[in-house]
Parts: C-alpha cells; structure tokens; sequence
C-alpha cells in the first residue's frame, strides 16, 4: 500500500515558477514509477510527466517540454515536480501517481495510487 500527498500548488502570475512535491509512504517508493497528471476544469485528467523508478528515464507531455522537469529522490520517498514559464492554460489540479514499471504512462487505469492532487492556478 502506498499514499501519495502532494503539496507545492498556488496562485502564480504567468511566467513563474513553481514545485510541487508528492510525499509517498511505504518501503516499496523505489519499486514504481511516478507520474505527474493535470486536470484542468471542465476537461479530462492528462498526463504531464513520468519517471522511472529508478529516474533513469523520463517523460514529459509535449505541451511541458523544456519547462517542466520531474525528478525523484527514492532516499526521501519524493517525486517533484518543477514548473517554470507557467502558462495560463497549465492551470489544474495536479495530481501524482504511483504504477509498476510494467504499465503504460498515459494509461491512467495503470496507476495504482493517487494521490489527492494540488490546485495550481496561474493568472494571466
């Protein structure tokens, strides 16, 4: 069993930074690989980026690339995820997820634990 809680989201203007963390409990952290997901309103739950277990691989969404970078520190049981140039359209609810190394990134039915997830909003 593993539980995610992530923290980190905000109000930003646009063109700021921000990092989120997602908190994971349980000794098996180190054995999933970790995602990062959006929801932005009235729209579906995307994927936003992904990382190994061991962070030797890593995914990003193509409307996150170049300004997103996900990182891990299976020492801390954290997967963050760090923001910059943020746009308008990043605003969403973000959540983090924890699969096994043999699903798919976009499949969310593949993830095994979510977390709550974190308001990021950024205004214009």
């Amino acid at each position: 069993q593993v539980q995610l809680v992530e923290s980190g989201g905000g109000l930003v203007q646009a063109g700021a930074s921000l990092r989120l963390s997602c908190a994971a409990s349980g000794r098996t952290f180190s054995s999933y690989a970790m995602g990062w997901f959006r929801q932005a309103p009235g729209k579906e739950r995307e994927f936003v980026a992904g990382i190994t277990s061991n962070g030797g691989r890593i995914y990003y969404a193509d409307s996150v690339k170049g300004r997103f970078t996900i990182s891990r520190d299976n020492a801390k049981n954290t997967v963050y995820l760090q923001m910059h140039s943020l746009k308008p359209e990043d605003t969403a609810v973000y959540y983090c997820a924890a699969r096994s190394p043999l699903g798919n990134w976009y499949v969310q039915n593949d993830y095994d634990y979510w977390g709550q997830g974190t308001q990021v909003t950024v205004s214009s």
